[in-house]
């Protein structure tokens, strides 16, 4: 039996269908991420939102760069390779949150809006705007013909606690304290023929002159990946969207077809994903949206864990492209995907990323289980030393050393499923950070379940223990 086709319809439901690229976390390698604009565009995506964080190469200050940073070789090919499959790169530079990539440099904590936090950028400090104006400059002289750039701008939730701008929003409101650090930003771009989008976050609550100053100069992107927008009690409720929109904004909206379900998880949820990514079509055909972007974070901020691999989740980048191509559900045979996978050449490389992953979930969820179970063992026999002597503790830690060695095993496996495909410090950091935590468990309660051990050797001996 033939598998069905991914794509059925004739002409695309949105406009603009983006993905994007984090790369703050599991960064492809400079040959992958050439080989990922191929999948991209076979997922019928035709453009590209581009976070590049400490991946670029940056000049305004080489301190931003990770070890890893692509050379400026490297970024000018894959903007060719973009420009060849027709997929238009929309860079994303940071303007007010998640700011850490410079902000957590000595040099630059002056500019923060708390002193012992890198993540929001205080609009009033001097040299502020210029630094992101210095970035943004750096961004475009690497990128050849754009229309669009994203400045970021959400979740700056600590945004007014600074003395300076607590007392600026006091008396002029919090929309004036954004724009007049986003506008002459904005002025910039459009004086270039660039036109400037944001999240739409933060500008849910703001008056009504401050919108429509706004809505003048840059595109919104609503954003949301959970329920659909008119049924979620969050920021990106269906009526937040109609104000805007009432407002004169042109607006966007923004999906996820992975990291979006957890920021410690290995895969997605197949079904969120794509009930969501059907949500914003319904609605971006119900407010005209420019377009829809199908994010894919690496990392919730940059500070954090990093999140599910891109190569552990080709399928759903395959399925919610379907979606926001064909604007309905697709074929739910999983086959469909599989047999485009395979028709690109990825479908081996994708089995064995997906299988590693779905084996590391598992074996941290066991793991994680086993410490609570020994754990609550453990307290159970220190507060009633009449249950000592069972041995349970030590037949649940021996279940557990089981497991940590499974958990290696699994860890190999991982690596040799994503050699190539990503850089191998960023892998074991991923391991790291996800299998050292059960290894340390183990350190732990080894000794405490031989100190439960002794004790009961102790009580038989006194005659305490009867069998």
């Amino acid at each position: 039996m033939t598998n069905p086709p991914l794509f059925r319809a004739p002409h695309p439901a949105l406009p603009i269908r983006g993905i994007h690229l984090d790369l703050k976390g599991t960064p492809p390698t400079a040959k992958r991420l050439l080989e990922l604009l191929r999948v991209f565009a076979a997922a019928r995506y035709n453009a590209v939102l581009v976070e590049w964080e400490d991946a670029f190469p940056w000049t305004v200050d080489e301190r931003f760069r990770s070890p890893t940073a692509y050379s400026t070789a490297e970024v000018r090919a894959f903007h060719q390779a973009a420009a060849d499959l027709g997929l238009e790169i929309i860079p994303l530079v940071q303007c007010l949150g998640h700011m850490e990539t410079p902000l957590n440099i000595p040099d630059y904590a002056p500019l923060r809006e708390i002193p012992h936090d890198s993540f929001v950028l205080n609009p009033l400090a001097k040299g502020a705007r210029e630094l992101v104006q210095a970035m943004v400059d750096d961004v475009i002289a690497h990128t050849p013909g754009l229309r669009h750039l994203h400045l970021g701008g959400d979740e700056a939730w600590s945004l007014g606690q600074h003395p300076a701008t607590a007392a600026y929003i006091a008396e002029h409101g919090k929309g004036a304290l954004y724009l007049q650090h986003v506008e002459p930003l904005l002025d910039s771009l459009i004086a270039r023929g660039i036109r400037p989008i944001l999240w739409h976050d933060m500008m849910i609550d703001w008056a009504p002159d401050a919108l429509r100053a706004l809505a003048r100069k840059a595109d919104l992107n609503a954003w949301g990946y959970r329920e659909h927008p008119d049924q979620t009690s969050s920021h990106y409720h269906t009526r937040h969207i109609q104000r805007l929109h009432d407002h004169g904004f042109s607006l966007w909206g923004g999906t996820a077809y992975k990291g979006a379900d957890g920021h410690n998880i290995d895969r997605p949820i197949p079904a969120i994903r794509q009930a969501n990514a059907l949500a914003w079509v319904e609605i971006a055909q119900r407010f005209n949206f420019t377009g829809v972007i199908a994010t894919a974070w690496s990392r919730y901020s940059t500070h954090r864990l990093q999140c599910e691999p891109i190569d552990a989740a080709l399928d759903l980048l395959l399925h919610v492209g379907a979606i926001l191509h064909d604007g309905h559900p697709v074929p739910p045979e999983p086959d469909a995907c599989l047999a485009m996978l395979e028709e690109i050449g990825e479908k081996d490389r994708f089995l064995a990323c997906r299988s590693a992953m779905e084996k590391l979930a598992a074996i941290r969820a066991r793991g994680w289980t086993g410490v609570q179970s020994l754990r609550e063992q453990i307290a159970m026999s220190r507060s009633d030393p009449r249950r000592i002597g069972s041995s349970w503790e030590t037949r649940l830690l021996r279940i557990l050393r089981q497991t940590v060695a499974e958990a290696d095993e699994i860890a190999a496996e991982t690596r040799r499923a994503f050699e190539g495909l990503i850089e191998p410090v960023w892998i074991e950091d991923y391991l790291h950070c996800r299998l050292q935590p059960l290894r340390t468990e183990l350190t732990l309660l080894d000794p405490e379940v031989r100190q439960l051990d002794r004790a009961s050797w102790e009580a038989e001996a006194r005659g305490e223990i009867a069998y």
